[in-house]
């Protein structure tokens, strides 16, 4: 594993300590880098999605989501690991998953805008299907939430762990919410169904 992983070892070491002006220039650069890497990811998924004949939006929703959010899977479990509570690691995949797509879309767009305006045109990206995404997100969301607050009862004792079958019914409950989603945003972009 080493091996696999040496360059981003490499690239991550020229983050600053967080002694650093009291950890902002450790903040600073990590969201930069987090920021390219993310615009990277997605420059490259959608050249695979070209190469293979996938949509944009199927391959954002599988591949660019899914390069995006293992290393956040990886820190949330060191983070549910050291903590006491799952707190730190509930935050951690919110609060990364938002910077992931806040700074790296709109790193990407930036560039993106600057490039066509400074060539006179004009920058327009298409909403697509963005409401039916968004709304299908949101009831899988309020079906998490709704999931974790159940398992915050005494009998299972927290969020993350307790007894083994409310773990499994909890890991296989979302997996297959991920699927679905995948599914019905695959299905909706190929016309299948007919968005709103």
């Amino acid at each position: 594993m080493h091996f696999l992983t040496v360059f981003w070892k490499v690239l991550f070491a020229f983050v600053p300590p967080t002694d650093y002006w009291n950890g902002w220039a450790c903040f600073v650069v990590s969201i930069c880098m987090i920021g390219l890497l993310t615009a990277f990811i997605g420059d490259l998924a959608s050249h695979f999605g070209c190469t293979v004949g996938l949509k944009d939006s199927v391959t954002a929703v599988v591949f660019v989501a899914l390069g995006t959010s293992v290393p956040d899977t990886f820190a949330s479990k060191v983070a549910a690991i050291q903590d006491q509570y799952a707190d730190a690691s509930i935050g951690n995949v919110t609060g990364s998953n938002a910077v992931n797509v806040f700074l790296g879309i709109g790193v990407a767009w930036s560039i993106a805008a600057i490039y066509h305006n400074s060539k006179g045109n004009d920058f327009k990206v298409d909403p697509g299907s963005l409401a039916f995404s968004v709304t299908l997100f949101t009831i899988f969301a309020f079906i998490c939430v709704g999931v974790l607050m159940y398992r915050r009862r005494p009998s299972i004792g927290g969020e993350l762990g307790g007894p083994r079958t409310p773990k499994i019914v909890t890991t296989m409950l979302f997996v297959s919410l991920w699927l679905l989603y995948i599914l019905f945003s695959s299905l909706e972009a190929y016309c299948h169904f007919k968005a709103f």
